[in-house]
């Protein structure tokens, strides 16, 4: 899965010929096994990715018909939801679209609901996202729920609903209404509605960000624990009635037990929608009763691996989510360590299983996260029992009541409600503990083989000599520290937010951001989602200066994100008014050194001369090897004035292009006093400002200089070497290239 690209189809012409040495061979069974794992994960992959949407059909009107499939969700004015494509209406000629799409209806959109058919004329483009170190893979995501598209609805021509279908969808949205209805607005809603339905997404911000700090994300995701539960209540339930009953003579009362437990697990995966967490618990749940129901006898451990070896057959992606990791580890910490001599009865045993699992789990997630609640442990020792025996069953048989009865249906999801609200003091409390998260660069691949074994140890059975060292073989991931620029050196990252910009500029011992990026709506903006992940990633803690360039969103959106989780020392803008008490106005004129390398404000000058996009922060950032000049958005006007103001100091290596290539910036006479190497575009894909401007290209095209944009290359890094002939750069798409990645033509090949 970590391949740039597929393996040719001829390849998966020797599958069946494997097939057969890796079912009943002997000694080439492991070789043979090993080879039909990877033939199988690359024609799933391809099947995953075919049919593609031509690029010559992105940002074209085409009418589809399809249905609607999961559950459409409202994001203020907009409704966002999946289409399974039947056909492509018009034009009629050419490709076949993508089987699934994910569309967005802006404004005055109607009621949509799961099963409804429609006629839509869209506009649509690849799977695109932000790639940068530490971020979250947006195209992997996906990639591995099927969707080959993603784009907009039309108004004109107009949509036409042409039928309805009662599918598992439409019951489930159904259940949601009426869980709204039943409930009225309540804090705790949309966790209930997690447990319930499988959709997280109505759960608010502040409460996610709970959950992510104790460690407890996983009791509102329907998974192994949530599936397990409700097989154990029917295990027990049914396995008494029956033999109550006395039907016990008829067919063995834990077959019987085993049936119906599978059944209700499989009803609840049902209800949760099958998402791709919930698959994975089944397939585990049904490995383990199949064995039961067949009357053989399985060693957990064996269960456990015919599980895996089930989830993988069914979906070889599965590999790319932290979930499978998580969720088998956990299972595998409890059986391995139980060996080791646990308490078997009470609370002095539930302890010893939740800190042998953050233990045993804690590699996982510093490799998947780059963090782990250091508190974890003792939030999931309360919060595990009271989710799972107390809220989980009040949710469930509240959810089914409210079909038959509402007001009874009401009355227990209410007391599902009150039972999270007795808990959320506690994890509120547990949050708040400064120093609960340990928060760590991402560790190189050489750190986590010796991090397994030193969890084998620690995790070992009493009497294995030496198991302390498992603490020494856990140093090299716990302690790994990324190279810093040497002093003189500076490292600048244009970062890939889109359509925006943030960039971050190191040096030996200090870190500069310059923007955040933009804010597309209460839950959801760079600061949060790119910029934190990379600082933590390269194993930055603190921010020593944030420069704000100016006040449109695209450029200060991400700002009180970031602020939240690295409080910044200083802060520098055209804008402080909009920023925390502190900020400072930038001013020509300012100027500061931090470890060989020279900072200096050329823009705005003087104060009120400049309003705008042309009042942006212009920042100049020297080193030894040269200098990097950050422009923000600045136009025409405000270029002639550094023109006239301050020409000498306008000369740079590296050119951050003034309003992401607008037609009204980059005019001839200041790209000539610049005279750049190397021009970067922080743009986004497909932008609706069409943004580089073909003219600007072609100019610096016939300067001479070498263009990258954010949009083709992702996150853009350059280091700045003493000494070294050229400029390092690397780019983020180039670097850690998957088979589903869709690279943009990058901004040198459009004019």
């Amino acid at each position: 899965q970590h391949r740039a690209t597929l393996p040719h189809a001829a390849w998966l012409l020797l599958l069946p010929a494997l097939l057969p040495w890796a079912i009943a061979g002997r000694r080439m069974r492991l070789p043979a096994a090993c080879a039909v794992g990877f033939l199988w994960a690359a024609l799933y992959g391809g099947w995953l990715l075919h049919p593609s949407l031509d690029p010559a059909l992105e940002g074209r009107d085409l009418r589809l018909a399809g249905c609607i499939v999961g559950l459409p969700q409202a994001h203020g004015r907009a409704v966002r939801f999946l289409l399974r494509v039947q056909r492509r209406l018009r034009p009629a000629a050419g490709a076949p679209p993508p089987r699934r799409i994910r569309l967005t209806w802006y404004r005055g959109a109607p009621e949509l609901r799961a099963g409804d058919c429609w006629r839509l004329t869209v506009r649509l483009k690849r799977p695109h996202g932000f790639q940068n170190a530490g971020g979250f893979d947006y195209e992997g995501w996906l990639f591995r729920n099927g969707i080959g598209a993603t784009g907009y609805v039309r108004r004109h021509p107009a949509a036409v609903r042409t039928g309805s279908h009662r599918t598992l969808d439409r019951l489930r949205q159904d259940l949601a209404q009426r869980m709204d209805a039943a409930l009225g607005p309540r804090p705790f809603n949309g966790i209930l509605r997690a447990l319930a339905l499988g959709d997280r997404r109505a759960i608010p911000r502040a409460q996610r960000a709970v959950l992510k700090a104790t460690g407890t994300a996983h009791l509102v995701a329907i998974s192994g624990l949530h599936i397990g539960l409700v097989a154990g209540f029917a295990l027990y339930a049914i396995g008494a009635l029956w033999r109550v009953s006395g039907a016990a003579g008829l067919w063995p009362a834990p077959r019987a037990a085993a049936l119906a437990a599978l059944a209700a697990a499989f009803g609840y995966a049902l209800l949760a929608g099958l998402s791709l967490p919930t698959r994975r618990a089944l397939i585990m749940l049904a490995v383990a009763l199949g064995a039961l129901l067949c009357g053989r006898a399985v060693t957990p451990a064996r269960a456990l691996c015919l599980a895996l070896l089930a989830v993988l057959i069914w979906d070889p992606t599965a590999v790319l989510s932290a979930g499978l990791w998580l969720s088998f580890g956990a299972v595998a910490v409890i059986l391995y360590a139980g060996a080791g001599g646990l308490a078997r009865h009470g609370w002095r045993a539930w302890t010893g299983i939740q800190w042998r699992i953050a233990l045993g789990l804690l590699p996982v997630l510093v490799i998947w996260f780059q963090q782990a609640g250091l508190l974890a442990p003792l939030a999931n020792l309360l919060a595990v029992p009271w989710i799972g025996l107390v809220v989980v069953p009040l949710t469930l048989v509240g959810t089914a009541s409210i079909a038959l009865h509402l007001s009874l249906g009401a009355y227990l999801l209410g007391l599902a409600g009150h039972a999270v609200a007795l808990l959320w003091p506690f994890l509120e409390w547990v949050a708040a503990r400064p120093g609960t998260q340990w928060v760590q660069a991402a560790p190189p691949p050489w750190t986590w083989g010796p991090a397994a074994l030193g969890t084998l140890l620690l995790l070992a059975p009493r009497g294995v000599p030496g198991r302390w060292l498992g603490f020494l073989y856990l140093v090299p991931m716990l302690a790994w520290t990324p190279p810093a620029p040497p002093p003189g050196e500076l490292w600048f990252t244009l970062l890939d937010v889109g359509q925006g910009l943030a960039a971050v500029v190191r040096t030996h011992d200090h870190v500069l951001v310059y923007d955040t990026g933009p804010r597309f709506g209460p839950d959801f903006d760079t600061g949060a989602a790119v910029l934190v992940p990379y600082l933590r990633s390269r194993g930055i803690r603190r921010v020593d200066r944030l420069v704000v360039s100016h006040g449109d969103n695209d450029h200060i959106g991400g700002a009180a994100s970031l602020l939240e989780r690295f409080p910044a020392a200083d802060i520098l803008s055209s804008v402080p008014a909009r920023l925390p008490p502190g900020a400072e106005p930038c001013r020509r004129g300012r100027h500061w050194r931090w470890d060989g390398v020279e900072f200096r404000i050329l823009h705005p000058g003087r104060k009120g001369a400049a309003r705008g996009n042309d009042a942006s922060c212009v920042l100049r950032v020297t080193g030894a090897a040269g200098a990097v000049l950050l422009t923000g958005d600045i136009e025409a006007p405000a270029e002639r004035i550094l023109l006239s103001d301050v020409p000498r100091d306008l000369r740079a290596r590296v050119l951050v292009v003034p309003h992401h290539g607008s037609r009204s910036s980059s005019t001839p006479a200041f790209l000539a006093a610049v005279r750049p190497e190397l021009a970067l575009f922080p743009v986004g894909y497909r932008n609706r400002f069409h943004f580089p401007n073909p003219g600007v290209i072609a100019r610096y095209r016939a300067a001479g200089v070498r263009m990258l944009d954010t949009a083709a290359e992702g996150a853009i890094t350059v280091r700045m070497a003493p000494g070294a002939r050229g400029l390092r750069v690397s780019t983020r798409r180039r670097s850690v290239r998957r088979y589903w990645h869709w690279r943009a033509p990058p901004v040198r090949a459009r004019e």
